[in-house]
């Protein structure tokens, strides 16, 4: 059953799906928190649809500024908000009929990792982090300025001085708009183009992913570190899947680093022949996500 949730967030409201098992209360249950760009009903809703099929309840969300959630300026990429999301998430599931407040995980993607990992440091309500394929937003923006992350703020600075006297706000891509974009870019490597075609294609785009970043979220990203003191502060066990074929997302060797990191390991899973965006919906490789994930939030929630 999926119940549409209504999150509290200071003066904005989130969008929330719920995604319910058909099981008895009290129920354990899963945040997810979802890759940049990304919206509810995209690859939180394959993981989320998953999890409650098997037993698990699990809430993905609209991130603040993004999607059905409220928040201006539109299109807001921060960090530190992406985090503060999943704790309004977990105070709306800790009053909600049927959910056991004692037994709530996430469950983090791509960046969405990341910033799971960032919030369970300090939200201990948090009793179980799972991760696939996670990536440290931060520390892949910083390797993506050729010149230096210092050099990248201040052209950054430069460009936020220049939006205050024109009052416009500056949108980038995430990522090309179409296929044919990415090929004319020069962009053929593989990642790229999983990317692409499922974002921008009707594979997996969805009306409310703008594919727009507002661009002073970069200087936010450029100084973000999703695991500063995730090996003193992040005590909860962890479970990390990484997808098998090393591509340039990074996320393999974000997901080792990670594992050797955290205080608690439980397990780490490498899907053999996967890439980082065939983990997004490729049957066989979610299918096979979500069952170690099941049992992992079965034994530790």
């Amino acid at each position: 059953m999926l119940k549409h949730l209504t999150i509290p967030r200071g003066p904005i409201n989130l969008a929330a799906d719920l995604h319910l098992p058909d099981s008895s209360a009290p129920l354990r249950t899963v945040v997810l928190s979802t890759p940049g760009s990304s919206v509810k009903e995209q690859i939180g809703a394959n993981y989320a649809s998953r999890l409650a099929a098997r037993g698990i309840a699990a809430l993905v969300l609209d991130p603040a500024h993004q999607g059905q959630s409220e928040g201006e300026p539109r299109d807001l990429e921060d960090p530190y908000r992406r985090g503060e999301d999943i704790s309004y998430a977990i105070d709306v599931l800790t009053t909600t009929p049927g959910i056991d407040p004692q037994r709530i995980g996430v469950l983090g993607i791509c960046a969405g990792g990341g910033y799971a990992v960032h919030t369970a440091r300090t939200d201990h309500r948090i009793k179980a982090v799972g991760t696939v394929a996670p990536v440290n937003i931060g520390a892949a923006f910083r390797s993506f300025s050729p010149d230096g992350p210092a050099t990248a703020l201040d052209a950054l600075a430069d460009a936020r001085t220049e939006e205050a006297r024109s009052s416009e706000m500056t949108r980038v891509n995430w990522l090309p708009d179409t296929p044919e974009d990415a090929a004319a870019a020069g962009l053929t490597d593989i990642d790229t183009t999983q990317a692409v075609t499922y974002y921008r294609t009707e594979r997996g785009g969805n009306e409310h992913s703008t594919n727009r970043r507002l661009l002073r979220s970069d200087s936010l990203l450029l100084g973000y570190d999703a695991f500063h003191l995730a090996d003193r502060l992040m005590t909860q066990p962890l479970q990390v899947i990484l997808a098998g074929r090393i591509g340039n997302t990074g996320s393999y060797d974000t997901g080792v680093q990670l594992w050797k990191l955290a205080p608690n390991p439980v397990d780490l899973m490498v899907i053999d022949g996967a890439g980082h965006y065939e983990m997004y919906d490729e049957p066989e490789y979610v299918d096979t996500a979500v069952e170690r994930l099941t049992s992992f939030y079965a034994n530790n929630l």
